[in-house]
Order: structure tokens, then C-alpha cells, then sequence
């Protein structure tokens, strides 16, 4: 199977890229800005945001499964109009189209939130993303869409390196006890992402972690694995800081779970 992976220089796409040449499948994938040494896959410079040139790399790697892990936060072209050309490449193509969205796309006022939800998003990046599932399911109908949550790893993620920063006294700041999510590992995220690029799946998929925590549990769960003292982070409320976004937001996995045979893991297993 020939796999495009576009955005696979950034932390989520290295890991599917991995995961995909350890298959044995035909793999591209495309960066941004700097070219991933990263063995077993074909490269391409590509911004999303370039219909035309997501076409041509599209036509040019002729993908069974095209994978859209691509995204920037402070960019609507980028996360928005950057899915729909990528949508409408894949449909072109006549390959698949896995698209990665977010638990953004939602408010967080609800106790939980299911495949069945309806996003109601309350920032500039969430409603991209909602715009981006949108636009997704108006192209290619049978496509997979995957929200999922705060990404962790074994130590290369963004919240990971922000924990030993706060931990070790590198930078300031406060990690919020009221903050909470649902954290996914990358390998079980990308792993499920692969199961999901099979042709009997479509439609809305949720894939998250089994456990809720705040930003404060977690980074207390990190310091522990890695031999940092958790004392020695700072705590703090979200809710008084006026930052925008929600607060609290539990992605439920169960229905997208019991199709998976990948085991989407809470952070109290995978940070043991």
C-alpha cells in the first residue's frame, strides 16, 4: 500500500511515517520547512495552503491512503483551507483520506463528548478545525475523521519538554489543576490512525486516551517517570486567567475503541 502522509515532519506525522515504512508500505510524506533524516520515505516540500502544489504532490505519489496530519494553530489557510485541498487531491486521486481533527472543535460544556457530538467550538483554531471536518465530509464523503487530544510521547512532546522546563526551573509559569483532557500516546494515536485507513472504515472517529487528567496530574506523572521531583512544579487555576478555549473537555473513545484493535491508552498506563 503507498501511504501519503502530509505533515509528517511534525511530531504526529514522524510517528506514522515510522510506523508505515516498519509495515513494509510504500511511504511518502511532506514537511514544511525542514526535511525530516528520516529513512524508508520519499519527501516532499509542501505548504498546505497551496492547492495546486497539494494536487501535483498528490498526482505525483498516486497514495492508496492519504493521511492529513497537517496543522497550525494561529493559520485558518493552513488548517482549514489546507484540509480541503487536501480533500479534494485525495478525491481526484481516488485514494482515502484519514483526516486528523480535534477535540477543539468543541466547548467543553458538556460533560462528554461522543463520535455523535455536534462541535460547537469557542476559539479561532477550533472553528478552523470544525471548518476543516466540514469541509472534509462535503468532499469525500467516506473519508475517516479522527479528533483527538493532547498528544504525549516518551519525552519529545510539547507538553513533556514544558514539564521539565517548569520542573527544572528553566522557565516560569504554572501547570493548571483545572485543565483537563484527555491524553493519547502518539504511537497508540498513529497506530489507530493506520487501522482507520482501511477501506471498511468511515465517518467520525474519536481517539483519545482512557483517562482524564488535568495539565497539573499529568505533569506530576511525567516527573515521576522521568526523575524530576513533582513538588518542584507550579500549580495553578485556569479558570481565573480569562484564557480562551475550554476548560474541561473529555473526548470519549469508547465506540471508536471497540473497533480498533489498537488499545488507546490512559495516561495513568503509558506514564507508569
Amino acid at each position: 500500500m503507498t501511504i501519503l502522509v502530509i505533515g509528517g515532519s511534525g511530531y504526529l506525522g514522524r510517528e506514522i511515517v515510522r510506523q508505515s515504512t516498519a509495515a513494509g508500505h510504500r511511504v511518502a510524506a511532506t514537511f514544511l520547512t525542514h526535511r525530516p533524516h528520516t529513512d524508508g520515505a520519499q519527501w516532499f516540500p509542501l505548504d498546505v495552503r497551496d492547492r495546486r502544489h497539494v494536487g501535483e504532490v498528490v498526482a505525483t505519489v498516486e497514495p492508496d491512503v492519504v493521511i492529513n496530519a497537517a496543522y497550525r494553530q494561529d493559520d485558518w489557510t493552513s488548517t482549514a483551507d489546507g484540509a480541503a485541498h487536501a480533500a479534494l487531491a485525495a478525491a481526484r486521486a481516488g485514494a482515502r483520506l484519514v483526516h486528523v481533527s480535534s477535540d477543539a472543535v468543541f466547548s467543553g460544556n458538556a460533560a462528554r463528548y461522543d463520535e455523535t457530538a455536534v462541535p460547537d467550538p469557542t476559539t479561532p483554531y477550533g472553528a478552523a478545525k470544525a471548518a476543516a471536518e466540514t469541509a472534509v465530509k462535503a468532499v469525500t464523503p467516506h473519508a475517516v475523521i479522527a479528533r483527538t487530544s493532547l498528544i504525549l510521547g516518551d519525552g519529545a512532546s510539547a507538553h513533556e519538554r514544558r514539564v521539565h522546563a517548569l520542573a527544572t526551573g528553566e522557565t516560569t509559569g504554572a501547570l493548571f489543576t483545572d485543565d483537563v483532557r484527555c491524553p493519547v500516546h502518539v504511537t497508540d494515536l498513529a497506530a489507530a490512525l493506520l487501522e482507520l485507513a482501511a477501506p471498511a472504515h468511515a465517518g467520525i472517529f474519536h481517539v483519545a486516551g482512557a483517562d482524564a487528567l488535568s495539565r497539573h496530574e499529568l505533569g506530576t506523572l511525567i516527573a515521576r517517570r522521568d526523575g524530576l521531583d513533582p513538588a518542584a512544579l507550579p500549580s495553578g487555576r485556569r479558570a481565573p486567567t480569562g484564557l480562551p478555549g475550554p476548560i474541561e473537555l473529555r473526548l470519549d473513545s469508547t465506540a471508536t475503541q471497540q473497533r480498533l484493535l489498537t488499545e488507546l491508552r490512559g495516561a495513568y498506563r503509558f506514564l507508569a
